[in-house]
């Protein structure tokens, strides 16, 4: 990132380097972050996630933590807390597909939100990968979606060149 790139809203220079990192190499680096100097969490897995905007059409790229349950990708709409759903999460919830890479493997995915006891089963899961979930539930009156993909296609890893900006 050049002195002159700024990162997009609502994205830290950190998350953004950690972007461009995972990008570049293909995957082979970025898959974990190291959450220890931000929060003291450790490492963390991380996935990408590329949508198009709902109002821009533009092509976006964000890094995320995950989970698996029974063969889906798990990802959680926190925005950390706030009382809005994230913008990411608006513009899937507008779309079918989501195109999702983990590590250097990429895919086109499904989606869908879990309910019940099994969004229960899901939440404690991601709760306990990264624990400040729990307290972003608390510190908002809106339910933090959980969005599992399921992987239906293999697609070529992301690139520095699909960012959309």
């Amino acid at each position: 990132m050049s002195a002159t790139d700024t990162p997009p809203p609502g994205m830290h220079d950190w998350q953004e380097q950690h972007l461009r990192r995972y990008l570049q190499s293909g995957g082979t680096e970025g898959h974990f972050f190291d959450f220890g100097p931000i929060n003291a969490e450790g490492y963390q897995p991380i996935c990408l996630i590329k949508h198009v905007g709902r109002k821009t059409g533009r092509t976006l790229i964000l890094p995320l933590i995950y989970g698996m349950a029974k063969g889906e990708i798990v990802i959680v709409a926190s925005k950390g807390g706030a009382p809005a759903h994230p913008a990411w999460y608006l513009n899937i919830a507008a779309a079918s597909e989501v195109e999702v890479q983990v590590a250097t493997q990429a895919f086109r995915a499904t989606w869908r939100e879990p309910s019940g006891a099994e969004r229960q089963r899901i939440w404690d899961q991601m709760v306990a990968i990264y624990p400040p979930y729990a307290e972003y539930q608390e510190s908002t009156d809106r339910l933090i979606p959980l969005v599992l993909m399921k992987p239906v296609s293999a697609i070529p890893v992301f690139k520095e060149a699909d960012l959309d900006r």
